[in-house]
């Protein structure tokens, strides 16, 4: 990013902070089968968090608003999140637990996961849009699917506000209908396209057609990861292929938000969007290439690396 000398403006990340229970297996069960797991570990994760700790490791300043229970797992987090130089300010803390995720990974480096909400499903919308309306300085705006609907809806309409670019990161799947006519950037997975779109996304026509379909509505940047088959983007100047950088994947947790987090941090620090774009890539890909999920995630100077 030095090739710009723009100061970066805020990152504002609405999302969830998980505790992730990790299981390292050879191969996913069937169901009612039961395997025997290699490994079990606990990492901090959530998209939120993820996503909020790509960007800070990518040098733009970070703001996240979610919650956290008030439990040792609350703590811990919070904790995490400071160290990573990201503001926790609009982090409440909340009665019950907090957020987990359990997540089966196997040897091919695939994973599973299921997102038990618990402080997540707490957060208010109506502090997050005045908290979002009240901030000066902000490039971007990311939310996602691990909060209530009504918070990311509140989050997208105060950074559409304040003149940021949003960005919706649609996972898991649920209906967005609403959110996105405050969409700037909507980047879901193969996978999250052909769900919300009713389109197949196998093959490159298809995701190109996907593409269009979220472009047709008005989303200004449309951009379908794709794994190590790069990513499809479609804007208004048209419809392009991403390339993804070669790697050994060892575990895929965390790379979407990886990807997520590198586009924000590098938009904030005013790329352009196909710069920015490979700025993204190259998190992702390197995202992968380590255990866990906030573990996972490159710091500047290694992208920096990557993509010179």
């Amino acid at each position: 990013m030095s090739q710009t000398a723009q100061a970066p403006l805020t990152v504002v990340v609405v999302g969830s902070l998980n505790v992730d229970l990790v299981v390292g297996l050879d191969r996913m069960p069937n169901e009612g089968e039961s395997v025997l797991g290699d490994s079990f570990e606990r990492h901090a994760g959530g998209k939120g968090l993820n996503q909020a700790i790509a960007a800070a490791r990518l040098g733009a300043p970070v703001r996240l608003l979610g919650a956290v229970g008030e439990d040792d797992s609350g703590a811990w987090l919070r904790g995490l999140v400071r160290a990573e130089n990201v503001d926790d300010t609009d982090v409440a803390t909340v009665p019950g637990p907090s957020g987990t995720a359990l997540i089966e990974v196997d040897a091919r480096g695939l994973n599973r996961i299921i997102v038990v909400p618990g402080a997540n499903a707490l957060v208010s919308a109506d502090a997050v849009s005045t908290s979002i309306r009240a901030m000066h300085g902000v490039g971007v705006v990311m939310t996602n699917g691990e909060i209530p609907l009504a918070v990311s809806r509140a989050a997208l309409a105060a950074g559409r506000a304040i003149g940021a670019l949003t960005m919706l990161n649609p996972a898991p799947v649920l209906d967005y209908r609403e959110h996105l006519v405050d969409v700037d950037i909507l980047v879901p997975n193969e996978h999250e396209a052909a769900a919300m779109s009713g389109l197949p996304t196998q093959t490159d026509a298809e995701a190109r057609a996907a593409a269009q379909y979220f472009s047709n509505q008005g989303v200004a940047h449309v951009v379908i990861t794709r794994g190590a088959r790069g990513a499809i983007w479609s804007s208004a100047a048209g419809i392009e292929d991403v390339d993804s950088f070669e790697v050994d994947a060892i575990d895929t947790v965390a790379a979407g938000d990886a990807f997520c987090g590198g586009l924000a941090a590098a938009l904030a620090h005013g790329l352009k969007f196909s710069d920015a774009l490979r700025w993204a890539s190259a998190a992702a890909a390197l995202a992968v290439t380590v255990k866990g999920a906030a573990a996972s995630l490159p710091n500047r100077p290694a992208v920096q690396a990557l993509i010179t």
